[in-house]
């Protein structure tokens, strides 16, 4: 290797690590994931975590990220030492951050790298975090929007801060048990479960063998198993794949007809409130008429971070919190952002029983 070959592998790979800590400033966790091979690595023990593959760090990192009230991180030049096509490197951290539960504290920490260079130019082959030193004592500063009400301008500092409102904790039993007496007063069925295997089970119970059901576009779905239970298992007549497999320039109308009116729809929610409304937000909208009344019935599946107060604070919930998640998904999957193009508000079932909700004691998805 010659000496420009060299500088210019250490530009690179200097590049590489500025570009880790810009992406995980500005929550872009899909440009952060690309920064590694599709089989690399970062470890966190102190955490603890260990993502492997583009797909888990993209994921692990939204789960981060939903717990921050604010993350400040800066990356100190260590070393290079470069080996053909693969180079070993350490860089030096100092991270201020609060969560949405109120821990904080500034850390100094180390990240011991392995890199590799591809036909993309250099990537991480792997990122081990060492922490070197925690201080979590409370931190004496705020983040801009805490210290200056909602808008950005210090002379508005006199403002009292609105409360940050933490959408990723689980609801209380207190909580749920008050959420399911509302909906039932709506006319809505709701039972309270222990976790996303209870529903799963729960599901075989209230779709019979057999019957059409559509799955809306979801990662409480799939991070339970029931979007596979559903599509892939052979057990209903699921719509999803037919849609999947119909062509959409000259099939339009027909995927209409499917996902507008089938037996049975399965889905999530974005919130669910203490008065007993569900609210759901779509891009297309395309899976919306089955859910207010299109399907038969509904099972909707509702992880216990998704518990608000009100539907004011639901509506911030769905533009606070779960688009930005499903926003980075969507690049990440699709190549484009998502939207809230579509919003569905239901405050009561006007016929008793056809829509059943299972609230979760734990969190699952967005």
């Amino acid at each position: 290797m010659n000496d420009f070959q060299a500088i210019a592998d250490r530009v690179e790979i200097e590049a590489l690590r500025g570009e880790f800590t810009d992406a995980a400033m500005m929550r872009d966790r899909p440009r952060l994931a690309s920064l590694f091979t599709p089989d690399g690595a970062l470890r966190m023990p102190n955490i603890p975590a260990e993502l492997i593959g583009r797909e888990e760090i993209r994921a692990g990192g939204e789960r981060l990220q939903s717990q921050w009230d604010f993350f400040v991180q800066t990356t100190h030049p260590g070393t290079i030492l470069l080996d053909g096509d693969t180079a070993t490197g350490r860089a030096y951290i100092q991270e201020l951050a609060r969560t949405l539960d109120g821990r904080q504290g500034l850390n100094y920490a180390v990240y011991h790298d392995r890199y590799q260079r591809t036909a993309e130019g250099w990537k991480f082959a792997e990122r081990v975090y060492e922490v070197r030193y925690l201080d979590a004592s409370p931190l004496a500063g705020s983040a801009p929007q805490a210290a200056w009400g909602s808008g950005t301008n210090p002379a508005d500092a006199t403002a009292t801060p609105a409360p940050a409102a933490s959408f990723a904790d689980p609801a209380s039993a207190e909580r749920l048990e008050r959420v399911a007496a509302a909906l039932r007063a709506g006319g809505f069925a709701a039972e309270i479960l222990d976790d996303a295997a209870a529903a799963r089970a729960r599901i075989k119970d209230l779709v019979p063998e057999g019957a059409s059901v559509l799955t809306g576009a979801s990662e409480t779905l799939r991070l339970s198993g029931i979007d596979e239970d559903i599509n892939a298992g052979g057990r209903y007549d699921a719509i999803r794949p037919r849609v999947l497999a119909i062509d959409r320039a000259t099939g339009a109308d027909e995927i209409r007809r499917l996902v507008a009116s089938p037996e049975f729809v399965v889905n999530s929610v974005a919130a669910v409130t203490e008065t007993g409304s569900l609210v759901l937000a779509s891009g297309s909208g395309s899976q919306l008429p089955a859910n207010v009344g299109g399907a038969a019935h509904a099972v909707w599946i509702v992880g216990a971070q998704k518990v608000v107060p009100d539907l004011s604070t639901a509506l911030r919930r769905v533009e606070e919190h779960a688009l930005p998640l499903e926003n980075a998904r969507a690049q990440a999957v699709y190549g484009m952002p998502s939207a809230v193009n579509h919003l569905l508000i239901l405050n009561g079932e006007a016929r008793p029983g056809r829509g059943t909700v299972l609230l979760l004691r734990e969190a699952i998805g967005y």
